[in-house]
């Protein structure tokens, strides 16, 4: 399927696109020379980067919720919402830490993480941030991003499409795929 084509207001992302992104991102972090001990994505937007990046670099994957898109359908924010818990395999977090998520809109959430890190993880010696994409709108600048959108638009990434699925929906949106006999 084909994505719209994008404006001042609204960027259209492909799945293809949205792997590529990430890889790109990647590879700006490795090739700035910086080493990290560990990942921590931000759910939900961060952690399909999160584990890709955790795959590449080979290192351990945290994943700590937050929220704050939640009224009209996900498109207001609102207060931002840490988890009490974080997800991960083994230890404390520790050391040096990539955060990751997919964008900067308001620049809340990471400047929020960062601190909160700071002040409830003693063993953490270092934290960077990495996201896809820098909104104009955003207060802080990740350590790493690729894309500057000072228009601010919607991104419609390409799993915004499960936003409106729902388990009975499911066999009419395969049959859309199916490819004739």
């Amino acid at each position: 399927m084909t994505t719209p084509p994008s404006t001042d207001n609204d960027l259209w992302v492909s799945w293809d696109e949205y792997h590529r992104l990430i890889e790109r991102l990647a590879l700006k972090v490795y090739e700035s020379g910086w080493k990290f001990d560990q990942v921590l994505c931000l759910a939900r937007g961060g952690v399909r980067p999160g584990d890709v990046f955790s795959r590449i670099f080979d290192v351990p994957l945290a994943i700590l919720s937050t929220s704050s898109y939640r009224e009209e359908a996900g498109t207001v924010r609102g207060d931002l919402d840490i988890a009490k818990y974080m997800t991960m395999t083994k230890g404390p977090l520790a050391g040096k830490i990539l955060l990751v998520d997919d964008l900067a809109d308001s620049g809340v959430t990471l400047d929020k993480v960062t601190r909160h890190l700071s002040e409830n993880f003693a063993g953490v010696t270092e934290v960077k941030s990495a996201v896809i994409w820098v909104k104009g709108t955003s207060s802080i600048r990740p350590d790493y991003y690729l894309e500057d959108l000072p228009h601010n638009p919607w991104i419609h990434q390409p799993f915004e499409d499960y936003d409106g699925l729902r388990p009975h929906q499911l066999s009419a949106w395969m049959k859309k795929f199916d490819k004739p006999a």
